[in-house]
């Protein structure tokens, strides 16, 4: 045994990776100045220069609001379209990335009226071109802001060139496609019940509605029969339930259902129980006949009951509502002609007139009475029955809610007038039960119905229905939508054929979601449900800040003007100053000679901010103005919430005027939960703000996050998920950290070994990684970018770190430098790093960047390389198989091994010698390749069914540390490092 003082050190002689690329990441440092660095080089344009002349791929980036700091929602939203773009530009196809805002409308409005509010000030008295700079400027600040946090994400768009709707071009774009709408007829201005916000003061589309669980009160109200083909009815008293007592007051029929069972039955309150009754002084609707659905009588009974359990001595007492006689029961379709009056008809005028029994298929028994009173003023169903039997609405609600000054119940003259949506106005006590009550009408009231109700997104108000003069888009007026056969045949071609055009604009844009590709595939039939079904589109806003909608309305005669020539020339002076442009001052310089500007109205109202959104495939892929864009889309992008929002609303003006969608597929992600599924608020301290995370993990973190959750569902963030999304991001940063180090001075020219000279392993790993390849590339082309990042942590994690790197390492440390099998080692890894690197950049962008950089500071950006298709020569079925089979047996060993290393009977797998079931290894493997393999002293094939491992007897090499029958003692060389330290030492082995 020679002294170990006397042993050489032959660390010098080791060849270990070598690298700068530092460990800790220090993202928050790091990456404004790579941001910097892409900015000053103007990454983006040299990008567009690179792609351009190649195959399109037009995305079109949806306008979020220019409203306020980027939130969680944002940061992944714009995560996946970055990652949309990237992933194709990196396949080497042209895609442009136009970011948008949206800067017209309530949202805007809304917050410079804040402003005026906190400082006690009327935005009324405001100069209405004063108010709109203020918005301009506002939604300029927030866009400016905004802008600027999404570059800190890593966002590669054209941040110099966005567009806004705000823009003199655009709001031309607007008016110019409302005038397409004009000149084709396209528009009307009706009277219909639409959203409206009394709190806002203004009409609100479906996609600024959100609906929150609310109690209501409901009450019974009885309406006295006045006349009716069926005798027995006359003097008795229709039942009509409703949860929203303000409607009552507006009330101009009632309706039932044809096919529903009626009776006719009697409220008796009778005394249960032993001893002397209660004094109290019974209900007056007690022994009253009532007109009521045979399958709701007995709820009735219940609720008045619990109005009766309400008086004072009426203990005791139960309301049994049976049937008034036996022949009393009706088919709803005897009811025709059956009258009834108001419950407030002593007030005389508009409630004197006769109430009318109306037949309606909407009517069911599934709660109430099955009677429904109708107010054409507050329901879609309302307003359509009561107009097609000749009764018009009333207007009887003003804008903030209350009722007219001049109407006979809750006027101006009754200080009880509070907003309908007041909480109070409505309750049991409020005015309309309390004059109900005093009419002998109301039967019950209680404040107890849970349901679902509308609010505004944005006050948080309730809103109600509100029958308003607006202007609309028909949805189903037949031939609005004429469409060259040109264009059906591009429509439809992915379906073989043109399909039958019927022209309505429903049935256009039905066929048009028929023809779109959805991802997820859900998301089809949530469009095509909401289009299936949906009103005429609502245009109008009576709000100031927004594109006016630039018609002439003829005195008189209620007709809009449909002349080219004067929509030309308002479309251009709104190019030239923007919506200012549209003003009474400049009347008749747009209406021109050939007419008198007194015969003619300027409208007034402002256009929904969805059309002003509606409108920007128009403006941003037609318009020239973005060279690099072009019309159709290939793809629209955002939450599942625009399906009743942008998405659709650019679908129906497109297909109005262009006879087509301006997209060809559509992607959808859900929304952003806390990390427990609740939804984020303020109040419950459970947001995340991207800002922050970004100050203290980095961008790269959070886009690493946004692209491993399964966006399509709703799914979660937290700081338990971030701290997982940051290991993980670790993991990989580890990967690239050893590649470099790994490729220290590697010289492809004299180091690298034909595919053909590689062992098996190498060869097996160029397999997996064109496995992995064809992964990504049909990841990319499905848009699951969650199994895109799954796939590529996995084989960074499970084929790389945790078995090709681990058992390689000996050779790339220990061989000598121009061994050919630490050369194909070295050729791998290269090859891995080529395309490890251009996996990654899509996703850690920084990261890729300043990995790239560390091994190729003088090639330019990560970000212009492209994506090669590997050889399909790699791909080794038999190979594949054989390995497969073999790591499943490394498991088994490594798992038999952790016993013996947890009670220290070996400190590490090199010192152990292991027995396997020869029928477990795959064939064309020695016991020396599967010590190598298994990284262990040695490897044996016994006869037995399971793994054994004891520690070996073997002495371990002075330099690889590897433990050998061929080294006599501890310290000494085996025959390997021998020879490669005698090479190194300039003799002979």
């Amino acid at each position: 045994m020679s002294d170990d003082s006397t042993k050489r050190d032959y660390r010098d002689t080791v060849f270990l990776p070598k690298t700068d690329f530092p460990m800790k990441a220090g993202l928050p440092q790091k990456e404004p100045g790579i941001a910097a660095r892409w900015r000053d080089e103007k990454l983006y344009e040299q990008l567009r220069d690179a792609r351009r002349g190649r195959e399109k791929f037009i995305f079109h980036d949806g306008p979020p609001y220019a409203n306020g700091d980027m939130h969680i929602g944002h940061a992944l939203n714009h995560t996946l379209k970055d990652m949309v773009c990237r992933t194709q530009n990196l396949l080497g196809r042209d895609a442009p990335y136009v970011p948008g805002w949206d800067c017209h409308g309530l949202p805007i409005e809304w917050k410079v009226e804040e402003q005026y509010r906190k400082k006690k000030q009327d935005k009324n008295q405001v100069p209405a071109k004063e108010f709109r700079a203020e918005c301009r400027a506002y939604a300029q600040h927030w866009v400016d802001t905004q802008r600027e946090q999404l570059k800190r994400l890593g966002i590669m768009a054209d941040w110099d060139h966005p567009y806004l709707t705000m823009d003199f071009q655009a709001e031309s774009t607007i008016v110019a496609e409302l005038m397409k709408f004009a000149e084709a007829g396209n528009l009307y201005r009706g009277s219909k019940p639409v959203m409206w916000s009394p709190v806002e003061e203004t009409a609100l589309a479906e996609a600024e509605v959100e609906y929150e669980d609310i109690v209501s009160t409901q009450i019974d109200v009885a309406f006295e029969i006045v006349e009716s083909p069926i005798p027995e009815l006359v003097g008795a008293h229709a039942v009509i339930w409703t949860t929203t007592p303000w409607t009552i007051p507006v009330n101009q029929a009632i309706a039932y259902g044809p096919e529903v069972d009626y009776v006719l039955c009697v409220a008796m309150p009778f005394w249960e129980g032993e001893g002397e009754r209660p004094c109290f002084d019974a209900p007056w609707w007690a022994n009253k006949p009532f007109l009521v659905a045979q399958p709701l009588r007995e709820s009735f009974e219940q609720r008045l009951q619990r109005d009766l359990d309400k008086l004072e001595g009426s203990a005791g007492f139960l309301a049994n509502v049976m049937p008034y006689s036996a022949e009393t029961h009706f088919r709803g379709s005897n009811l025709a002609g059956t009258i009834a009056r108001h419950p407030m008809h002593h007030l005389g005028g508009f409630y004197a007139k006769p109430r009318p029994f109306l037949s309606g298929d909407f009517v069911t028994t599934d709660s109430g009475t099955g009677l429904v009173h109708m107010a054409p003023d507050h329901g879609e169903d309302d307003f359509e029955l009561c107009r097609a039997n000749g009764i018009e609405p009333q207007f009887a609600v003003m804008a903030d809610g209350r009722y007219r000054d001049d109407w006979p119940w809750l006027g101006a003259h009754d200080d009880r007038r509070r907003s309908v949506i007041n909480k109070p106005f409505n309750s049991p006590e409020g005015p309309i039960c309390a004059d109900l009550r005093e009419a002998g009408a109301l039967l019950a009231a209680s404040e107890d119905y849970q349901h679902s109700y509308p609010h505004s997104w944005r006050s948080k108000a309730k809103v109600i229905f509100r029958c308003t003069p607006q202007w609309f888009v028909p949805m189903d007026k037949p031939g609005m939508v004429e469409v060259a056969e040109t264009a059906a045949e591009q429509r439809w071609d992915n379906e073989g054929g043109t399909p039958e055009h019927t022209g309505t604009l429903r049935q256009v844009a039905l066929e048009a979601i028929a023809a779109t590709r959805f991802v997820p595939e859900k998301g089809r039939n949530r469009i095509g449900s909401m289009v299936e079904g949906r009103p005429d589109w609502v245009l109008s806003r009576q709000r100031a800040w927004g594109v006016p909608i630039t018609l002439f309305v003829k005195n008189g005669t209620g007709e809009y003007l449909q002349d080219p020539q004067v929509n030309a020339r308002v479309v251009e002076a709104v190019r030239q100053d923007g919506v200012d442009a549209w003003d009474e001052a400049r009347k008749a310089e747009f209406l021109g000679s050939d007419y008198d500007a007194h015969d003619y109205e300027m409208v007034t109202d402002i256009l929904d901010v969805w059309f002003d959104s509606g409108c920007t495939h128009a403006f941003v892929l037609e318009s020239g103005r973005w060279p690099d864009m072009q019309w159709p889309a290939d793809l629209y992008l955002e939450g599942s919430d625009q399906h009743r929002g942008w998405f659709q609303s650019s679908l129906l003006e497109s297909c109005a005027t262009r006879g087509r969608a301006p997209y060809d597929a559509i992607l959808t992600h859900g929304f952003t939960m806390a990390s427990d599924g609740r939804k984020m608020s303020k109040s419950l301290g459970n947001t995340i703000d991207p800002l922050k995370v970004m100050e203290q993990y980095g961008a790269d973190i959070i886009r690493l996050w946004a692209l491993s959750v399964d966006f399509t569902e709703d799914h979660r963030i937290g700081d338990e998920i971030l701290k997982g999304v940051a290991d993980q991001y670790r993991k990989l940063r580890n990967t690239f950290r050893y590649l470099l180090g790994a490729l220290d001075g590697y010289d492809y020219e004299a180091e690298a070994v034909d595919v053909s000279e590689m062992p098996e392993l190498e060869r097996y790993m160029l397999d997996r990684l064109l496995a992995l390849d064809t992964k990504l590339r049909q990841a990319i082309a499905d848009y699951d970018f969650n199994e895109y990042t799954r796939a590529l942590i996995d084989f960074s994690n499970e084929d790389l770190s945790a078995f090709f790197f681990d058992i390689r390492k000996d050779r790339l440390y220990c061989d000598a430098p121009d061994g050919i099998e630490r050369r194909a080692y070295r050729t791998v890894l290269d090859i891995l790093f080529q395309a490890l690197i251009r996996y990654a950049a899509p996703v850690l962008v920084f990261t890729a960047e300043e990995v790239w950089t560390t091994r190729f500071p003088d090639r330019g950006s990560v970000h212009l390389t492209e994506w090669h298709p590997l050889p399909g020569d790699w791909q080794d079925d038999a190979l594949a198989a054989r390995f497969a089979a073999l790591r499943d047996l490394r498991e088994d060993v490594t798992e038999a091994i952790e016993p013996l290393r947890r009670d220290k009977t070996i400190r590490s797998s090199l010192e152990a010698d292991v027995t396997v079931p020869a029928s477990s290894v795959p064939e064309g493997f020695t016991d020396a390749d599967l010590a190598e393999l298994f990284i262990t002293a040695s490897v044996a094939r016994g006869q037995g069914s399971a793994v054994t491992v004891s520690r070996t007897t073997d002495h371990k090499c002075g330099r690889c540390w590897r433990l050998l029958p061929e080294v006599a003692e501890d310290g000494e060389l085996c025959s390997r490092c021998e020879s490669v330290v005698s090479e190194l030492d300039g003799t002979e082995a």
